[in-house]
């Protein structure tokens, strides 16, 4: 039986008359790293979150055995998928900000040129031992070696004045704090590069845990899943939609692996629990791309045939007791998730489920409108 909350949910969706076959196992590909300005670093440990009244934040923690320091601004939220322009992104600084606020400050470039002239005033007037001239230059010396002092302390210190976070809940979540100005702040880590198909990882690539920084106002992004069946119901099927203040979430380009060509495109990665020929456990079943201009997707659970660079020998198909998915945020959104339960079998002489296929059909038609690969038809 479909679980009751389940079918309040598909009150007023009209249903279909037919259960037809959909072309979700054409949807899904093998995804590579994707285009996600928030990655930070990887395999990170004692990570820890400051912000300052300026809208800047501090990320600390300590990564391939060094302790890091990255300033991160100049990004809020995200836009919506366009040609005219690439999605927003941090601005980072890896030296913690002395690049930002040391080097590429006008006043320490100032107060450099200023030492280099009275450094050449200062060798010439000892090249000529013309004391009166050296005794002269020195105090000014010393007074611009006191201001380049000034401005590499501040450039290296830093006010956090972040308050404790009062944002929605978040996957992976790290550390988080709200900022002075209302804006939220996170930072969130997990392992997005896992190998598809319930492998094991076999490259060290492959198991590593990314750090993504996100800053936010408002609502977060909405990943909308749902379950059925596919193919005459003999494999479970998932499909829904990525989108962000109402308008979807979708690149304009992808390679062959199903990595995004532009800043907008995002992959959806889908882990099972407890799949039958996986082992126990989470683990990688697949990631594929949304739709454009839809954002939507759609995913079957069939066997499959080796990928690419992957071990020998067929997978069975990953269906298992329960799923989850997360997607990198578009812009510097924070990245969302979402988990469920599997259905189980279809059962033809079920009259709910029977139901509910027709209902889920309809709206994945909706959802997919003009969309190929997703529509059931």
């Amino acid at each position: 039986m479909v679980p009751r909350s389940i079918r309040l949910e598909l009150r007023g969706i009209s249903a279909r008359a037919s259960l037809l076959l959909c072309a979700a196992a054409l949807a899904a590909v093998v995804a590579g790293p994707a285009a996600a300005s928030t990655i930070i670093d990887r395999n990170a440990t004692g990570v820890s979150l400051q912000v300052n009244r300026a809208g800047e934040a501090l990320l600390s923690y300590r990564a391939q055995g060094k302790q890091a320091r990255v300033l991160a601004w100049g990004a809020l939220n995200a836009i919506a998928p366009t040609h005219a322009r690439t999605q927003v992104a941090f601005k980072l600084d890896y030296s913690g900000g002395y690049q930002a606020h040391y080097t590429a400050n006008p006043a320490a470039k100032a107060a450099l040129a200023k030492l280099r002239t009275l450094q050449a005033q200062m060798a010439r007037a000892t090249a000529s031992a013309n004391n009166p001239q050296r005794y002269k230059l020195a105090p000014q010396i010393a007074a611009v070696y006191r201001t380049l002092n000034q401005l590499r302390r501040a450039a290296t210190s830093f006010q956090n004045a972040c308050r404790p976070y009062t944002g929605p809940n978040l996957p992976w979540l790290v550390a988080s704090c709200t900022a002075p100005d209302g804006s939220n702040w996170a930072l969130q880590s997990w392992q997005r590069m896992l190998p598809n198909l319930g492998e094991t990882p076999w490259l060290a690539k492959q198991s590593v845990w990314e750090l993504h920084l996100a800053h936010w106002t408002g609502p977060l992004p909405a990943l909308d899943i749902h379950l059925d069946w596919v193919n005459t119901q003999k494999a479970e099927h998932l499909f829904g939609r990525l989108s962000y203040d109402d308008q979807p979430v979708y690149g304009f380009g992808s390679e062959a692996n199903g990595n995004p060509t532009d800043t907008f495109g995002r992959n959806i990665y889908l882990d099972v629990f407890n799949a039958s020929g996986y082992g126990a456990g989470w683990k990688r079943e697949n990631s594929f791309l949304t739709h454009n201009p839809n954002g939507n997707f759609c995913y079957g659970f069939y066997p499959h045939a080796p990928y690419p660079g992957y071990p020998a020998g067929n997978r069975p198909a990953g269906a298992g007791e329960r799923y989850r998915a997360t997607v990198i945020g578009p812009g510097v959104l924070p990245d969302v998730g979402w988990e469920g339960t599997s259905l189980g079998s279809f059962n033809v002489a079920d009259a709910a489920q029977v139901a509910y296929e027709q209902q889920m059909n309809a709206l994945s038609d909706l959802l997919g409108a003009n969309d190929t690969l997703c529509h059931q038809h």
